[in-house]
């Protein structure tokens, strides 16, 4: 289907998967959930941040190895629409059970599941991205790619929002911030408003992604999938030889493989990282979350007009250098420091929420990652969608989500060995700088569209 063909119903529930699916990563992987087990469920810190990273580890290992396979498959197939619902079938099921995580509980069981919904989350990605060719004219691609992202950090900010106002209660009241006792008579020693946003997520992903399964089309169903997997293989192995001959599309894979990796690392450890720093609760680590929410929204939107005006390489460059800029203030502030202590901080603290220098500081830099994680992701996507045809797209977005996380369980993987040979999280956190910078130098090095 032609993009010029698809009704605004189309591009919405296309638009509308953004939304639906990021309240997952939000709540559950990097600001509540993820926080919870680091700090209450683990030992120490440092051990939580190991475990967390190891699980975010094993789910890029298994993305990387499958969603080529997949998007080649998809390509075979033609309908995109019955992976997605077939995924969220997994990824619901994963959340829900996640609720039986209280404290001391075993960790094992709570990874692997939390892991196996990140894979079906990941999975829904590739199916849903590879449809963006044929559903948004190619002027556009840039300008809706980010809108959509925006869209996704509005859902993931409610959701989070919700949270903090129904569930997450303080241990020592017993009120939420909004001060009322949590919904259902969840209780904070037991992590029970932490535990609970993994059902919140799977209930939101539910019913918002209805709109892309009712009203966005699909490409007929071409065939079985056991003849589509046999040429979808095959059909993948000329790709990659393919890729090799397309200079241009095979270096902008291979950077977008290296600084991806840390973006998802940056993400996803990034609210574990801060409450292990702090000692933040789970409604300050909310908050800090809101925060950078409020900003991602702001900067994806931005991004969106800067996109069709500059390229999807000017914004993803820029995105790049804040992002480093941001990184390594994170990392080297300290409770009385930043910039690894050539900045000394007063220790004095007003009790009040991010009551220390130190605190506001480290949400100044924060701030920076709000602005540019979402565009630097979502114009990434748009580059691609400029420099592929339609018909090749599912191959395409299949290697580019391999790109995405063909080396994604290294960063987590170094982060988590790092911080267990060292014993600190600061020191792990810093791998994340090397991806970055690696993978903005190559970048630069890239034609846009890379097809050139």
């Amino acid at each position: 289907m032609q993009p010029e063909k698809v009704s605004r119903a189309g591009v919405f529930g296309w638009m509308a998967f953004d939304w639906a699916a990021q309240p997952f990563f939000t709540v559950v992987t990097t600001f509540i959930f993820g926080p919870y087990v680091v700090s209450q469920m683990a030992s120490d810190p440092a051990a939580g941040q190991a475990a967390w990273g190891y699980g975010i580890a094993l789910a890029g290992f298994c993305i990387a190895i499958l969603s080529p396979i997949l998007g080649a498959i998809a390509d075979q197939t033609g309908a995109r629409k019955r992976w997605i619902a077939g995924f969220a079938v997994i990824k619901i099921a994963c959340l829900l059970l996640l609720w039986n995580s209280p404290p001391g509980s075993a960790l094992l069981p709570v990874i692997l599941l939390f892991s196996l919904a990140s894979i079906a989350a990941e999975f829904s990605v590739v199916f849903n991205d590879s449809m963006m060719p044929r559903l948004i004219a190619p002027h556009a691609i840039g300008k809706v790619s980010n809108i959509a992202w925006g869209l996704g950090y509005l859902g993931g900010m409610v959701a989070l929002i919700f949270t903090l106002v129904f569930f997450s209660s303080s241990p020592e009241t017993g009120l939420t911030i909004a001060g009322i006792p949590p919904l259902f008579d969840l209780d904070p020693v037991l992590g029970e408003g932490a535990r609970a946003v993994a059902p919140l997520a799977a209930l939101w992903y539910a019913i918002f992604i209805l709109p892309l399964l009712l009203f966005t089309p699909d490409e007929p169903y071409r065939g079985p999938i056991s003849a589509a997997a046999r040429s979808g293989v095959i059909g993948l192995l000329g790709t990659f030889r393919e890729v090799r001959q397309r200079a241009g599309i095979f270096r902008f894979l291979v950077s977008r493989m290296i600084y991806q990796d840390g973006v998802n690392a940056l993400i996803a450890l990034g609210g574990a990282f801060a409450a292990g720093v702090f000692s933040w609760t789970i409604t300050e680590v909310g908050l800090f979350g809101i925060i950078l929410n409020i900003f991602a929204v702001a900067g994806c939107i931005a991004a969106g007009y800067i996109d069709r005006r500059s390229g999807s390489k000017f914004i993803i460059i820029v995105s790049l250098v804040l992002l480093l800029i941001a990184t390594l203030g994170l990392i080297s502030t300290g409770p009385n420091f930043s910039l690894f202590g050539f900045w000394a901080l007063s220790p004095a603290d007003t009790n009040g929420l991010f009551g220390t220098a130190a605190e506001k500081v480290y949400i100044g830099f924060a701030l920076l990652v709000g602005l540019t994680f979402g565009p630097v992701q979502a114009s990434s996507r748009s580059y691609l969608a400029r420099s592929v045809e339609p018909e090749e797209a599912g191959r395409f977005f299949g290697i580019y989500a391999l790109s995405g996380r063909a080396t994604s369980f290294l960063v987590p993987l170094l982060v988590a060995g790092v911080t267990s040979l060292s014993g600190s999280a600061r020191l792990g956190m810093s791998v994340i700088i090397v991806f970055l910078a690696l993978g903005l130098l190559v970048l630069c090095r890239v034609p846009y569209p890379a097809n050139k």
